[in-house]
């Protein structure tokens, strides 16, 4: 169930991707980031309200922990400048690819308080599939 799910993120971060970069052909970058994100605080919004949920935060949260929105707001704007030059198919493949190195990084050293699960030689075939991938896409134009 969990893998299907990623999959089903995946559908859903291509089409981000692709309304995201073309509301900022319309509208601009950052007026098109503005209104992602209250387009985003209106909809988490109204899940909690019609859910009944009350936001409970810990005092024992570090503050880097928050710093994720700040992250998601730079994310969408250099995906939106990367979709306006590469395309959808590229702008996520070298997302992809960079969100597969720093991943590893972080469970090979257990970083942000995550269990550590070391590389192994075998997953140095997949990058370079990846690498081969891309690059073929890069030079295919």
């Amino acid at each position: 169930m969990y893998k299907l799910s990623a999959s089903f993120i995946g559908i859903l971060i291509a089409l981000m991707v692709t309304f995201n970069g073309i509301l900022a052909k319309k509208t601009g970058d950052y007026v098109s980031i503005l209104m992602i994100h209250i387009i985003g605080l209106i909809a988490i919004s109204l899940i909690l309200i019609i859910k009944n949920k009350r936001i409970n935060l810990k005092k024992d949260i570090p503050i880097y922990f928050f710093s994720g929105g700040a992250i998601g707001v730079i994310m969408i704007f250099f995906n939106n400048i990367s979709f306006n030059n590469l395309g959808v198919s590229l702008t996520l493949s070298l997302g992809l690819f960079g969100q597969s190195i720093t991943a590893v990084i972080i469970d090979h050293f257990g970083l942000l308080g995550m269990s550590k699960h070391t590389f192994n030689k075998k997953k140095t075939t997949g990058f370079i599939l990846i690498f081969i991938g891309i690059f073929i896409m890069i030079i295919g134009g």
